[in-house]
């Protein structure tokens, strides 16, 4: 009897033996009929970062930089307009801005302060293309330099794109863009007559006329108004400027001259009409006549403004809308 209850449990169990050897096999030609994928890389730390800076320079960081520092005041008022703390801001006269008294002052792009910037030695340096001199200690020192340009709206786009992008602010950039170009569309809407308009840059003996390639010649043609040194010659050092003929302006008989000066506004004013009266015809020019010289506000024409570009352009059109 116990052999046949033997018998009986060998035969039961080849049976199971033999369903798990059949499910196998079908298993494993399952397996073999699957396509095969290939293995996934693991992705490890952040992706690199590639921008063209408003030079041409490319530039790439392994990483999102984490300390920056500018000369400039309109690129410093771009970068605290997308939420970006600086380490080092620009020298200016008068009162700093709110909130960053205690930021080390660097200089201006006129004259840096190497060694303030070599004290915070940061990792970024915004600078104009003027730098480009000074580009070879920098670099040495493990400081990239990021090079802008404020010579219409658009660089100044252009700019707060590129910011966005090195500093991981992509959207808070294109809100900003995008504003900006909404006020600029409604403040071109409507244009009337051309307004003939002379635009000097200078301090007291020196002044040179802005051309259409600069920032105010770019808001001059922006609101409305005509540019009469638009075919001057400009200067080899200055490509948006160009040296004032006397006899040409008189020629073209602007209707309104608007100046625009780092310096004391009045002082520049009384300097500048003291050198035109030189020349008798100067008294003759319908600006003159009618009373229209204007200062245009340093903060917006003196220097690059960056975000409050649209304030520019209002400023430019409010004035030219004086002329009757």
């Amino acid at each position: 009897m116990k052999k046949l209850v033997s018998v009986a449990g060998l035969l039961l169990l080849l049976l199971v033996l033999g369903a798990c050897g059949a499910e196998e096999d079908q298993a494993a030609d399952k397996l073999a009929a699957a396509p095969i994928k290939a293995e996934e890389p693991e992705v490890t730390g952040n992706p690199s970062i590639e921008v063209t800076d408003l030079t041409g320079q490319t530039l790439t960081f392994d990483k999102t930089p984490s300390s920056v520092a500018t000369l400039s005041s309109g690129d410093l008022d771009v970068l605290l307009a997308l939420g970006i703390e600086v380490a080092g801001r620009p020298t200016v006269q008068g009162p700093s801005v709110e909130g960053l008294e205690q930021v080390a002052e660097i200089g201006n792009p006129h004259q840096p302060n190497f060694e303030k910037i070599a004290e915070i030695n940061p990792e970024v340096l915004i600078a104009a293309p003027s730098f480009k001199q000074h580009e070879e200690n920098m670099e040495r020192q493990g400081t990239k330099i990021v090079y802008t340009a404020a010579n219409s709206v658009e660089d100044i786009q252009n700019t707060i794109e590129l910011f966005g992008t090195i500093f991981d602010k992509e959207k808070e950039a294109q809100t900003i863009q995008d504003k900006i170009a909404s006020e600029i569309q409604k403040n071109t809407e409507q244009k009337a007559d051309p307004v003939r308009t002379l635009l000097v840059y200078g301090a007291p003996g020196t002044y040179l006329a802005a051309l259409p390639n600069s920032l105010s010649g770019n808001l001059l043609e922006l609101a409305g108004g005509e540019n009469i040194a638009s075919d001057f010659p400009n200067e080899e050092k200055y490509p948006q400027y160009a040296s004032l003929s006397v006899e040409k302006i008189i020629e073209r008989n602007p209707e309104m001259v608007m100046l625009i000066t780092h310096g004391e506004p009045e002082a520049v004013k009384t300097a500048f009409e003291g050198e035109m009266l030189k020349n008798p015809a100067w008294k003759n020019l319908d600006a003159v006549k009618t009373g229209n010289v204007v200062v245009l506000p340093s903060h917006l024409f003196g220097t690059n403004p960056g975000t409050k570009v649209v304030e520019a352009l209002e400023v430019m059109k409010e004035s030219l809308g004086q002329v009757k």
